[in-house]
């Protein structure tokens, strides 16, 4: 903004201390400073303002080109829908009868159409309490798997190390 060198700045220093004086120097600098912070947060406050509109242009713009670009892909699939629904009807229009009169292929066979058959769904927990009590006690206790409800206290003064007397 202002070419200001050291020599400048030292001299505008001077002048300012012998007319403002050494005690309120530091306040009127001080003042000073949040004035030019002000200035400088409103400047910028201002330049992503201005930025943002431009952005929004830029996106109204964007949303513009897209939405035409729906528009055409969608008038174009509509004219092909149109003229494949018509040419499935044109094919289509003998072959009914003769399907219905066949019944040699049943369309809900899976079977026939090759599709796997997986068997019905069970739930894997549905015999817990079974599978709970057909585990061995050895290898209960082997793994660490407790058997019996047992209080913080009753567990903390179980594995607590004994002391020794002297």
């Amino acid at each position: 903004m202002f070419d200001l060198g050291i020599s400048q700045l030292a001299l505008i220093g001077v002048v300012a201390l012998v007319v403002i004086g050494p005690e309120r120097l530091p306040r009127v600098a001080r003042t000073f400073g949040t004035l030019l912070g002000k200035a400088q947060r409103y400047v910028a406050d201002v330049k992503a303002e201005v930025n943002r509109s431009m952005e929004l242009d830029e996106l109204k713009k964007m949303k513009e080109s897209v939405e035409s670009a729906a528009r055409e892909v969608e008038s174009s699939i509509s004219k092909t829908s149109s003229s494949f629904e018509k040419n499935w009807s044109d094919l289509t229009d003998g072959l009914e009868g003769s399907a219905s009169s066949a019944g040699a292929f049943d369309p809900t066979d899976a079977y026939a159409l090759g599709a796997p058959v997986y068997p019905e769904y069970r739930h894997p927990r549905k015999k817990f309490r079974l599978k709970q009590k057909a585990v061995p006690q050895w290898f209960k206790a082997r793994s660490g798997v407790r058997t019996h409800a047992q209080s913080g206290a009753a567990r903390v003064a179980r594995f607590r190390p004994q002391s020794r007397p002297f």
